[in-house]
């Protein structure tokens, strides 16, 4: 695909990340993104075939170079257990914690809890995420750096959990932590930060033998 189609591609997923981020999956139109878009019909439809198509193909794209890069740390075996804890809750960090349109369409999606083809695909492809961090947390327990008893369930449910929380019920953790969460230079500069810290030294006293 040459240099043109995939940023016209990449404009299209652009667009209907924020509109289906506004509007849902039920509210969004193929005909509203692709006159935001500035595309006919005809050319969204033959790149992504569907509204289903365009929707996992936003989803697509934000996940799947998250998911290599965990997939590299987790074969990397230059490095221990905890180390890669690390490094993903650093990643998780930068990447995840985010007041942005996908996070919105990923939470409000998932918090719907419908029982369809496309949610189904979605989770599947957050799973992958998820199985990265499960083999971290075993390979740790393997080599004795972990505690044999840790629940890897609650684990992941307290990293994620905790950015579930903080970032779509701004009106309860902005009063908690003491700064807007809405506003995007808080952040980086205290958001991130806070979080990796916490994440870090949580887990390091629960998981450590």
């Amino acid at each position: 695909m040459d240099k043109d189609k995939i940023d016209k591609k990449d404009h299209i997923l652009d667009v209907a990340e924020r509109v289906f981020s506004e509007k849902g999956f039920d509210g969004a139109s193929t005909r509203l993104i692709s006159g935001e878009a500035g595309v006919n019909m005809a050319m969204l439809n033959y790149y992504f075939g569907s509204k289903e198509g365009l929707f996992l193909a936003v989803f697509e794209r934000k996940i799947s170079s998250f998911q290599n890069i965990l997939q590299n740390l987790g074969n990397d075996d230059s490095i221990g257990a905890w180390n890669k804890m690390e490094k993903y809750i650093e990643m998780y960090g930068e990447k995840v914690v985010n007041n942005n349109c996908f996070q919105k369409l990923l939470y409000r999606e998932m918090s719907m809890n419908r029982s369809t083809d496309l949610s189904h695909k979605l989770r599947d492809m957050l799973m992958k995420s998820i199985a990265e961090l499960d083999k971290i947390l075993r390979e740790g327990i393997a080599n004795g750096e972990f505690k044999k008893d840790i629940d890897i369930p609650m684990v992941i449910a307290a990293l994620y959990g905790t950015k579930n929380y903080i970032i779509n019920t701004p009106m309860m953790s902005s009063p908690l932590l003491g700064y807007d969460i809405n506003d995007d230079n808080m952040i980086e500069t205290r958001l991130k930060p806070q979080i990796k810290n916490f994440m870090k030294n949580l887990l390091k006293s629960y998981l450590h033998n």
